[in-house]
């Protein structure tokens, strides 16, 4: 089932920001309509809109200041939120920077000590070389002194 809706009247809503311009406008005007329809004599009407413009005008600087407060409020705490997340990221960076520092120290100590039992361990080995070539020559020396020794008898 199908309802089309051109036929029928829909309403249009705009929504405008208000200002304290356009609430000063809607006072006068409301003013002067008020002076236009009063039963008043001119200058009781007059006076009655002073003391209403004057309410009026106190109601708007008082909304004026409310506003102008919230919006310094938001604006400060704002303001608190970004230094604080400043400050962590601050923090944070400089543990980072602790902990890359300790940790490249720790592998400058690691490839030292690395180094120093290699380098041991490489000693050690040419050590063991070298009186394994000593125990072979001192073997090869009687044998052949000996066969030298039979030959001359």
């Amino acid at each position: 089932m199908h309802h089309d809706h051109r036929d029928e009247p829909y309403v249009v809503i705009e929504k405008h920001s208000g200002d304290v311009g356009s609430l000063l406008l809607g006072v006068l005007i409301g003013a002067g309509v008020a002076l236009l329809f009063a039963p008043r004599s001119g200058p009781e009407t007059r006076r009655a809109i002073g003391r209403r413009a004057r309410q009026a005008t106190d109601k708007v600087k008082g909304v004026a200041e409310e506003v102008t407060g919230q919006v310094v409020e938001t604006y400060e705490g704002a303001k608190a939120r970004v230094e604080e997340q400043i400050e962590a990221a601050r923090t944070a960076i400089e543990t980072k920077k602790r902990q890359v520092s300790r940790a490249m120290e720790a592998g400058r100590e690691a490839a030292h000590e690395a180094r120093a039992e290699l380098e041991a361990r490489l000693a050690e080995t040419k050590a063991a070389y070298n009186a394994g070539g000593d125990v072979a020559r001192s073997r090869r020396r009687p044998a052949s002194s000996a066969v030298t020794d039979d030959a001359t008898v």
